[in-house]
């Protein structure tokens, strides 16, 4: 009889110490959790993001945590356990809703970045190939334009309105690449030597082409207020379309050298609608 109280003794005290150490793991799994919520990146990520959703989520983990702990204190550790899941659950679902945005913002900062890169490296060549064809004077115009646009883009994106500054950016960007293609368009170095093939410049011309589609469309993004001169560059660039229409054709049945040809008067009807839009580009 003395050896089976020993036992049941020593089964008693033996549970008494699991239980003791399962509620130590627990308490430990659950402030390891409050951390998770509170204070760790992925909190601060759901905090910056500002999405409804995500913070709501988080609110949910919340108050699952708490909802946990009580359960804790209660001694129903199955409980606790379970709604500890539900609270990390909740909290990979915010992240996973405050990501989006967030890699959303960056992605945009970085596309400007890059962009700008690229508007100031066309800026510069833009100068430099106007200087070496004498042509200096007669593009200070586009110079102070592209210029001015840079400005205006780094003023509003300090003043945090983003879509505002990627649009003079954009344009600032077209401008100084028109630019460059129009200086460099005649040049009979590039014409000699810079293109293995007829289908090779047909390529050069589609590029070329495309930007000052590109730059025409930003231009009269807006309301315009002068009904005469927007049908002036309706017809250029419904010239430049049937234009572009035709070398395309041509290309597609292997004629570049003829296709090569029509791509530059649509890209050279383009360059009227560009200046009677306001913008003066060298072609």
């Amino acid at each position: 009889m003395r050896h089976a109280w020993m036992a049941w003794i020593c089964l008693a005290a033996g549970t008494a110490l699991a239980q003791s150490a399962g509620q130590t793991a627990l308490e430990a799994r659950l402030a390891t959790l409050e951390t998770l919520i509170e204070r760790s990146s992925a909190a601060r990520q759901i905090e910056a993001s500002g999405t409804a959703a995500a913070v709501e989520s988080r609110a949910q983990a919340r108050a699952m945590l708490r909802q946990a702990r009580a359960a804790a204190a209660a001694g129903d550790a199955e409980r606790a356990e379970k709604l500890g899941a539900q609270a990390r659950a909740k909290l990979v679902e915010a992240v996973r809703l405050a990501a989006p945005e967030q890699l959303g913002a960056d992605k945009a900062r970085a596309d400007y970045d890059s962009r700008l890169r690229s508007a100031q490296a066309l800026l510069a060549a833009h100068q430099r190939v106007s200087a070496e064809k004498g042509e200096a004077q007669r593009s200070a115009e586009t110079t102070r334009a592209i210029e001015r646009l840079l400005d205006s883009a780094a003023q509003l994106r300090a003043q945090g309105r983003m879509e505002e500054a990627r649009r003079d950016l954009e344009q600032a960007y077209l401008i100084a690449k028109a630019s460059v293609s129009a200086l460099r368009s005649g040049d009979t170095l590039l014409r000699s030597l810079s293109f293995a093939t007829k289908e090779e410049e047909y390529r050069y011309e589609v590029d070329r082409n495309d930007t000052h589609q590109m730059l025409i469309g930003v231009l009269l993004g807006g309301q315009r207020q002068a009904p005469a001169l927007d049908a002036m560059v309706a017809q250029s660039v419904e010239r430049a379309r049937g234009l572009r229409a035709r070398a395309e054709a041509n290309a597609s049945r292997g004629e570049h050298a003829a296709a090569v040809k029509l791509l530059e008067e649509s890209t050279g009807e383009l360059v009227k609608a560009i200046r009677n839009a306001g913008v003066y580009i060298p072609g």
